[in-house]
C-alpha cells in the first residue's frame, strides 16, 4: 500500500489503527481499495471486521495526500452538512467518523458504503432502473426542498452571493480563459439584464445536485453525494443546475437529469416546501448553470495545455461548444 503524500502513514495501517473509532466493536479491516471516482478527493473503500465477523463496508473520503487543501467547504464541514442532511430526512451516507490530527491520516471522514449507481449514462438508460426513473424527478424535488430547509445558521463558514454577484464572478472567470466566445458574451449580458433580486430568504444550496452526484438504486434515490460546493444562496440555483443539458446524458427530452420532467421536479419540491415556485426564475438559473459549466469546460483548455494534460481534461474542454448551443437555445426560448 502506497504511503500518503505528506502524512507518512499508509492508508491501510491508518484505518486499522482507527477501526474502533469507526465502530467500537471493530478490530480489523480488509479489502481496502482506491476507487477511481472523485475528481477532487481521494476515495477508499474497505471492509470493517469485529471478533465475530464482518461489520460492514465503508468509504474513506480524504483530501489528496491527506493534507493537501482543495477548493470547497472543507471535508469537516462536508461531513457536518451530511449529518445535518440526514436529520432533515435527506438520503445520505451515514458519517461514521471525522478524521482528527491524532489519527495521522490528514483531512477526511469515514462514511458507510451505499450500494447503487452513480454513472449518469447508466442511470438514464439501464433497464434495472426503469421503474426508479418514473418517480426520480419528484424524489429529487422533495430532497432539494429538505436540503433548503436546513438551518444555515449552523454553518457560519459558508459563503454566499447575490445572483448579480454570481454573474460577475462568471464574467471574471470567463475573461481568464484564453479564447473569446461571442455566445458566452451574449449569455453573460442576458444574465445580467435579467438577474433576479436576492432571495427573500437565503437557503443552504447544495451547489452540485445533478445526475452523476446521486446514488440511485432500483428503489430510487439512495444518497446525495459531493457536498463540497455547498453555499448560502437562492434555492432555485439547485433546481436550475439539475436541468442543465450536460447532465441529461443524451436524453435531452427529459430536462431533469435525463430521467424526468420539470413538472415532476417542481411538484415534488412544492409538496414538501408548501411554496409555489417561479418558473421564470428557474429558467434564469438554468441559463446560469449552463454558462457556469461552459466556463469550467473552457478553463480546461488552459489546464490541459499546462500541468493537467490528461484525457479527462481534454474531454471536458471539448464540451465547451455543446454549452454554446445550449445557451443559444435557452436564451431564444
Amino acid at each position: 500500500m502506497a504511503l500518503t503524500e505528506s502524512t507518512g502513514v499508509p492508508v491501510e495501517a491508518g484505518l486499522r489503527d482507527i477501526a474502533r473509532k469507526i465502530d467500537a466493536a471493530a478490530c480489523d479491516i480488509s479489502g481496502i481499495e482506491r476507487l477511481s471516482g472523485g475528481a477532487t478527493q481521494e476515495i477508499w473503500r474497505f471492509d470493517l471486521h469485529g471478533p465475530r465477523g464482518p461489520l460492514g463496508r465503508y468509504i474513506l473520503r480524504r483530501a489528496p495526500g491527506g493534507t493537501r487543501i482543495t477548493e470547497g467547504v472543507g471535508l469537516e464541514v462536508e461531513a457536518r452538512l451530511m449529518e445535518a442532511a440526514a436529520k432533515a430526512g435527506v438520503p445520505v451516507a451515514e458519517v461514521a467518523h471525522v478524521l482528527t490530527p491524532e489519527d495521522g491520516l490528514g483531512y477526511g471522514f469515514v462514511m458507510r458504503f451505499v450500494e447503487g449507481e452513480t454513472l449518469g449514462g447508466r442511470i438514464v438508460k439501464s433497464d434495472h432502473l426503469r421503474a426508479a426513473r418514473q418517480t426520480l424527478a419528484a424524489e429529487c424535488g422533495e430532497t432539494l426542498a429538505k436540503i433548503h430547509q436546513i438551518k444555515v445558521s449552523n454553518f457560519p463558514t459558508l459563503t454566499g452571493a447575490t445572483p448579480a454577484e454570481l454573474v460577475e464572478r462568471q464574467r471574471l472567470a470567463y475573461r481568464a480563459t484564453p479564447i473569446r466566445r461571442p455566445v458566452f458574451d451574449l449569455a453573460l449580458r442576458w444574465l445580467a439584464d435579467h438577474a433576479p433580486p436576492p432571495p427573500a430568504a437565503s437557503a443552504l444550496v447544495h451547489g452540485d445536485f445533478r445526475n452523476g452526484n446521486l446514488m440511485i438504486g432500483a428503489d430510487g434515490l439512495r444518497a446525495v453525494l459531493d457536498w463540497e460546493l455547498a453555499h448560502i444562496g437562492d434555492p432555485m440555483e439547485d433546481l436550475g443546475w439539475i436541468c442543465v443539458n450536460s447532465w441529461r446524458f443524451g436524453r435531452i427530452d427529459l430536462p431533469v437529469g435525463g430521467f424526468g420532467t420539470l413538472e415532476d421536479l417542481l411538484a415534488g419540491y412544492e409538496r414538501v416546501s408548501n411554496t409555489r415556485l417561479d418558473r421564470a426564475a428557474i429558467h434564469w438559473w438554468q441559463v446560469y448553470g449552463t454558462i457556469r459549466w461552459g466556463i469550467i469546460c473552457a478553463s480546461s483548455v488552459a489546464a490541459f495545455r499546462g500541468e493537467d494534460a490528461t484525457m479527462e481534461r481534454a474531454m471536458i474542454a471539448r464540451r465547451t461548444s455543446e454549452t454554446e448551443i445550449d445557451l443559444l437555445r435557452l436564451i431564444a426560448s
